[in-house]
Order: structure tokens, then sequence, then C-alpha cells
């Protein structure tokens, strides 16, 4: 009885072949897919943040009131390129990076605090 193995490899090796083609295509459409929501779900946002924020520091103005990111209130009583000079009370002014202001409050914020 004569019995040869070598159909068997063949036959073996065709099979495996075309399933690793389709895992292949299958692995970078997961990574497609993965990378797509990354975009939505982290660079879309922080991108749109990162140009808001520097939207508001280019339209500071005099009289603005603000508070920076260490939590002090103040009113915009002088803008250069990259510092501004806050009235912080009765004739204390400080000088602050433009890059500290988080947020620009709406008029007669400090007043009504």
């Amino acid at each position: 009885m004569s019995f040869s193995i070598l159909p068997l490899a063949h036959a073996a090796t065709a099979a495996g072949g075309t399933q690793q083609h389709g895992m292949g295509l299958g692995f970078i459409l997961m990574w497609v897919g993965l990378l797509v929501i990354l975009y939505f779900l982290m660079w879309r946002p922080q991108s749109k943040r990162m140009k808001e924020q520097k939207r508001m520091l280019g339209n500071l103005n005099k009289g603005d009131e603000v508070v920076t990111s260490g939590g002090m209130l103040g009113q915009i009583i002088k803008v250069s390129d990259d510092f501004i000079v806050l009235n912080i009370a009765n004739e204390i002014d400080i000088n602050v990076q433009k890059q500290a202001v988080a947020a620009v409050l709406q008029k007669g914020t400090i007043k009504a605090i």
C-alpha cells in the first residue's frame, strides 16, 4: 500500500494561503476603523479646542474680565503680544501671560462676586 503525503501538504498550503490573505485584510480594516474612531473621539475635538483657545486669546481687549488658569479674576487694563496686565483689586495690577487666561467672563461678573 503506497501512501503519499505530498497531495495532502499541497492542499493544506492552498487552504492556509487564502485564509492568511483574508486575515490580513481584516487586520488592515480593523486598524483603519480604529484610526477613524480615534480621529473623531480625540484628535478632532482637541483640534477644535485649540483653535477656540487661540481665537479667544487673539480677541482679548482692554476692559475684558477674565479668569486665569490659577483662578485669579481680573479686568484687563493693557494687552501686548505675549502678556496682559490685570487689575485684580484697587490699584493692584499683575502681569500675566496670555496663555494663562482660561476664560473670558461677562461684563460685571467681578462686581457681582
